[in-house]
């Protein structure tokens, strides 16, 4: 069955080019269009679309606003939104994420339009990959008589435990001296849920990789500081680690740890290439990690398109650090999760609500 897709746009030539890019995907299909959120709102009634493109600047309705009133009216509809390059682009953004969108991709914006639009596509089929597995999860758990919450992860029911696919934590008696976290799709509301619930004396630092662009990165951050007992920022090149804070890698760069002056770890970030085709990479972080923590590490795979973090996390596990993972139930896209467990490499596997419980225990 295609996916059904309402194209949401205030300006003639982005309703066109997406229109003509997305209707030119064999398993999709575009029943609309809308030039504000009032419009798209009534043509969700009627059209009833799997997924909307969303812009965020419209006139009488913008695209935050379409989104509250979506999950007013509790409508089963996903959202896409198209974001600008721009510090309050981003901001929006996460605003956007937070009420529900399922993702976001940047608009493009090169002199060329024939560029623009190859990059448009590019941005269009990657997402579509990961929208196909997250309605594969979610037709697989809703067979299973378990439904999923459209703006967030966790499934209703009781709460799930962790599962111990090892026994090394049952046997280790050395702490944790870092937490290293690598997240994509799903990633900002995933780390919504964790992150508040480590406390502000957590004690260690924690490096984190969540696959964005410049900017949004720092937009991520600042979000997330803003709910965290512990500090969360973007990092800086140079910077000696602290314990209690959070260092999210900067998008559009390579973060890893190295060793500074005396005992001191500093961050590093650097113009290295893609890996996985990510800049940040997980893999690329983790592998430092290994090296400057060894085994006084854990290492956490939550949800996320990919493999990016399977080749680190083998690192880590060589080097003796504990590997966690997300649940397939509880990950918006279980694809980065699903690489790790696939490949025997955690030692836990636990739950959204539970991840946090099972990084203090190994502190």
């Amino acid at each position: 069955m295609k996916t059904k897709v309402l194209v949401v746009d205030d300006t003639i030539f982005y309703r066109k080019i997406i229109s003509d890019i997305l209707s030119s995907f064999p398993d999709v299909e575009v029943v609309g269009t809308a030039n504000n959120g009032e419009i798209a709102l009534s043509r969700i009634k009627t059209m009833k679309p799997d997924l909307l493109t969303l812009d965020v600047e419209m006139p009488v309705m913008n695209g935050l606003e379409l989104l509250q009133a979506i999950n007013e009216g509790e409508m089963d509809v996903e959202c896409l939104m198209l974001s600008s390059k721009t510090e309050k682009g981003s901001q929006i953004t996460m605003q956007a994420l937070e009420l529900g969108a399922f993702d976001f991709i940047t608009k493009p914006d090169s002199p060329s339009p024939e560029e623009n639009k190859v990059e448009l596509k590019t941005c269009l089929t990657q997402f579509f990959r990961a929208f196909k597995m997250r309605k594969n999860l979610t037709k697989k758990f809703s067979q299973a008589g378990l439904v999923k919450r459209k703006t967030g992860p966790a499934l209703t029911g009781a709460p799930r435990p962790s599962v111990s696919v090892s026994t090394k934590l049952s046997s280790r008696t050395e702490r944790s001296q870092a937490v290293a976290i690598g997240i994509s799709t799903g990633g900002p509301n995933a780390l919504n849920v964790m992150l508040p619930k480590l406390p502000a004396t957590l004690g260690v630092p924690i490096f984190l990789v969540q696959h964005m662009p410049p900017m949004f990165t720092n937009s991520l951050a600042k979000s997330l500081d803003a709910k965290c007992p512990l500090t969360v920022r973007e990092a800086i090149n140079g910077e000696v680690v602290a314990p209690n804070t959070v260092y999210v890698a900067p998008g559009g760069k390579q973060m890893k740890v190295a060793s500074g002056v005396g005992l001191k770890k500093i961050i590093r970030i650097t113009e290295d290439p893609p890996e996985n085709n990510c800049r940040p990479s997980v893999d690329y972080l983790f592998r430092s990690v290994a090296r400057e923590y060894g085994s006084k590490s854990t290492c956490v795979i939550m949800t996320g398109m990919g493999t990016d973090g399977k080749l680190g996390l083998s690192v880590t596990k060589a080097a003796g650090a504990v590997g966690i993972a997300q649940d397939e139930e509880s990950c918006v896209v279980y694809g980065m999760p699903k690489a790790v467990v696939e490949a025997g490499l955690p030692d836990v596997v636990a739950p959204l609500e539970r991840i946090s419980a099972e990084i203090i225990k190994t502190l």
